[in-house]
């Protein structure tokens, strides 16, 4: 894919569903009692993936062109797969259905990509084990193929050393098939679409937040039966972060995205962005299913650097691309720190957002959990190197927009992962 430089990106756009939400639908339709009806779903690569795995697992999901129709069997409606589970490359299913096999009857294999299969695994499996779960790394190094056979399991509290959404959500799902409580604290509070979900779906399932340590705590109880729902799930902020910033950064600009799920665990983007000086106004607010959801619009802004740390970065981790880009084109310096969680994610994103910035001529300088962005140069169009990585494609895709010259993205196809209408997207709002 290339790119030029830009101006005037003017109209509506309307992103995905929520990743994270899509694949939560699945699994836990998947797992309740009648029929879960799903509006919005995001068939991207990693979200077919989980259809992939239930539907392996024995459940009938129907994908039409206007909903994803999820025949649930109930908690211990699952039966053995044929043959190894395949994630692909999406770590939300092979953490989140770990939890769930973890407390069926019968052996599971779960590998992925080569991407997947180096990205680390023991977070999951050292608390599942507390939990009297068979669960262990194949090749022995921490990581997938993962291997899991029958056991009882027993409820635990779990301190969890890092705010993680994938972890929390996975022993939840286990605590659905244990003896006793099930609870996770975490740091700070991680992306909470299981909890919320969880409930709609009808678990005994609640949480704390202590404001004055910031620690966050999760707690489900089993016995009660999954019942099917009906949801529309909310536009992905993670998709709409690269509009936000095409509005932001492109000159004489001005973008609503709409119905764009705003949850405060996962929103992070739109005060880092009010505090770098972006016009950002929110409308229509609402919720809906437990999340909440506006539309965006933005308008080109003068943006200046910032200190990102702390708290806010589980609200933002997947945005760090697109926010290092504008960055990039903001007055001053810019800090990035907390963020080592960047390192384990489809690549080890502070070393690729440092390469390929630097190849636009960015002053950058990585560190071991973050970055610093020193901003206001002009950038100059490069070949970009996304090693497969779709947030890297799409914020160096942006990042063309306000570059001198051609910018080149590698691989730029990997956008499939989470959002294959991306360049379509943007064709709308040039040709309005």
């Amino acid at each position: 894919m290339e790119l030029c430089s830009i101006t005037g990106l003017r109209g509506k756009v309307s992103v995905p569903g929520d990743k994270s939400v899509s694949h939560r639908c699945v699994m836990f339709g998947s797992i309740a009692k009648g029929d879960t009806e799903v509006h919005n779903f995001l068939k991207g690569a990693d979200c077919l993936a989980t259809i992939r795995c239930f539907r392996a697992l024995g459940i009938d999901i129907e994908e039409t062109d206007s909903a994803i129709l999820i025949h649930g069997k109930g908690l211990r409606g699952l039966t053995a797969p044929s043959e190894v589970l395949d994630v692909g490359n999406s770590g939300t299913t092979i953490r989140l259905i770990s939890g769930i096999l973890s407390g069926q009857s019968f052996e599971s294999n779960l590998s992925g990509d080569e991407s997947l299969n180096s990205r680390p695994m023991k977070r999951i499996i050292d608390p599942l084990s507390q939990m009297g779960a068979n669960i262990s790394s194949v090749l022995r190094n921490g990581c997938a193929p993962l291997y899991i056979t029958p056991h009882s399991l027993h409820g635990i509290h779990y301190e969890s050393p890092v705010a993680s959404a994938q972890v929390k959500s996975c022993l939840l799902l286990a605590g659905l098939y244990a003896e006793g409580e099930t609870s996770v604290s975490e740091p700070t509070l991680s992306r909470n679409h299981t909890e919320l979900m969880l409930k709609e779906f009808g678990a005994d399932i609640h949480s704390t937040f202590a404001l004055d340590s910031s620690r966050a705590t999760a707690s489900i109880i089993p016995g009660r039966e999954l019942c099917g729902q009906k949801i529309t799930v909310p536009g992905d902020i993670s998709s709409a972060a690269y509009f936000i910033a095409a509005g932001l950064i492109v000159p004489d600009s001005e973008i609503l995205i709409e119905n764009v799920g705003i949850n405060p665990t996962r929103a992070g983007i739109l005060k880092v962005c009010e505090d770098m000086g972006g016009n950002i106004t929110l409308l229509n607010e609402r919720t809906e299913g437990g999340e909440k959801i506006a539309d965006i619009l933005v308008r080109t802004s003068q943006l200046h650097g910032i200190t990102i740390e702390g708290d806010i970065i589980p609200t933002l981790i997947d945005e760090i691309p697109i926010i290092a880009v504008m960055a990039a084109t903001a007055e001053g310096t810019t800090l990035i720190k907390d963020a080592a969680e960047l390192k384990v994610k489809e690549t080890d994103r502070i070393e690729t957002i440092t390469d390929n910035l630097r190849a636009m001529g960015c002053d950058i300088t990585p560190t071991e959990d973050g970055m610093i962005i020193i901003g206001g140069n002009k950038l100059k169009g490069a070949h970009i190197h996304t090693l497969l990585d779709h947030r890297i494609a799409m914020a160096f895709s942006i990042a063309a927009l306000v570059a001198e010259g051609i910018t080149k993205i590698l691989d730029s196809k990997c956008v499939d992962v989470s959002y294959p209408e991306f360049y379509d997207t943007f064709e709308e709002l040039l040709a309005e």
